[in-house]
């Protein structure tokens, strides 16, 4: 994490926010919660940062929601605020910056 960034105050923003299409990169972990009180946990910030592209990462993803379709409750997700930050925030920079032209 970037020591020159405040990531507490987007936490509570993105916190906020309803999340039913988040782009892949701004995903740290998703978890498959499965029968029986099991898990199957895939690292996506980690695929990442192995050098796997967005697509091959999909695919993964794909490929582990098939594999246990039948036995999935539900899935979580966990964000990486740093890549939701890096994200938005120059395009919130711009739109403060015309606001205040």
């Amino acid at each position: 994490m970037s020591p020159d960034k405040d990531y507490s105050k987007w936490e509570h923003i993105i916190a906020e926010v309803e999340k039913t299409n988040v782009p892949l990169e701004c995903i740290h972990k998703l978890v498959l919660r499965l029968e029986g009180n099991r898990q199957k946990t895939i690292n996506v910030r980690s695929l990442f940062n192995q050098g796997l592209s967005e697509e091959e990462i999909e695919v993964l993803v794909q490929r582990v929601i098939d594999q246990y379709s039948s036995i999935i409750r539900k899935i979580d997700f966990t964000l990486d605020i740093e890549a939701v930050v890096d994200l938005v925030q120059p395009e919130t920079d711009k739109l403060l910056k015309k606001a205040k032209l």
